[in-house]
C-alpha cells in the first residue's frame, strides 16, 4: 500500500492482517520480521493521524470559545 492511498482506516485493517498472519505461526523468521517491520510503521502512521485529528480538535473547540467570547462581548473577556 502505498504512502498516499494509505488511511487511518486502511492502517488498521492491515494491522489486523498482519497480527492475524503473526498469531497463525506459519510465518518464518524473515517473514515475521517483515511484518514487525510493517506493523511498526502502520503503528506509527496510525498514532500521528490520531495526534493530528487531536489537535485539529483542540483548534476547533478554542476557534469556538474564541467565537463565544468575542460575542459576549468586552464585559465576558474581563470576568475570565
Amino acid at each position: 500500500m502505498s504512502s498516499d492511498q494509505r488511511t487511518y482506516e486502511s492502517a488498521l485493517e492491515r494491522l489486523e492482517a498482519i497480527i492475524a498472519r503473526l498469531d497463525s505461526n506459519e510465518a518464518g523468521l524473515r517473514e515475521t520480521l517483515d511484518l514487525v517491520k510493517e506493523g511498526r510503521e502502520l503503528i506509527e502512521y496510525a498514532a500521528g493521524e490520531l495526534e493530528a485529528v487531536g489537535k485539529g480538535l483542540e483548534e476547533l473547540n478554542l476557534d469556538d470559545l474564541i467565537a463565544r467570547l468575542e460575542a459576549a462581548g468586552p464585559e465576558a473577556a474581563s470576568r475570565t
